[in-house]
């Protein structure tokens, strides 16, 4: 049987391992070991992240839906509850863009679930 060098092989999963770590500082893009550690974090931070964005973009809401009902006198708990209790379908999200774009709309909507 003929020995196998791995030459080529071996430079053509070197060179697409450094092209995905351009832009890295120092050995994390020239160095294979390094370079594939940081590949794989990187991996595993956009992961998380991409949680993350989605657990920020509800805190937002809740900041804002609460911000507009302190201006309307009521607290964002009581909101919610009253909101629940009169069986309205509006999410966080929705409650938010109304209460940071049309506050006259947001205004009526916590005086009428308040009653």
């Amino acid at each position: 049987m003929a020995r196998v060098k791995r030459g080529t092989t071996r430079a053509r999963k070197r060179n697409s391992l450094f092209k995905q770590t351009k832009g890295y500082y120092q050995g994390r893009k020239n160095l294979v070991r390094h370079a594939r550690t940081a590949i794989r974090k990187s991996g595993q931070r956009a992961y998380d992240h991409r949680k993350l964005k989605k657990r920020n973009a509800r805190n937002l809401w809740s900041i804002k839906i609460s911000a507009g009902a302190k201006i309307n006198g009521t607290s964002y708990s009581k909101l919610i509850a009253a909101l629940k209790k009169k069986n309205v379908m509006l999410d966080r999200k929705v409650l938010a863009g109304l209460a940071e774009h049309y506050p006259a709309v947001f205004a009526k909507l916590v005086k009428e679930v308040t009653k």
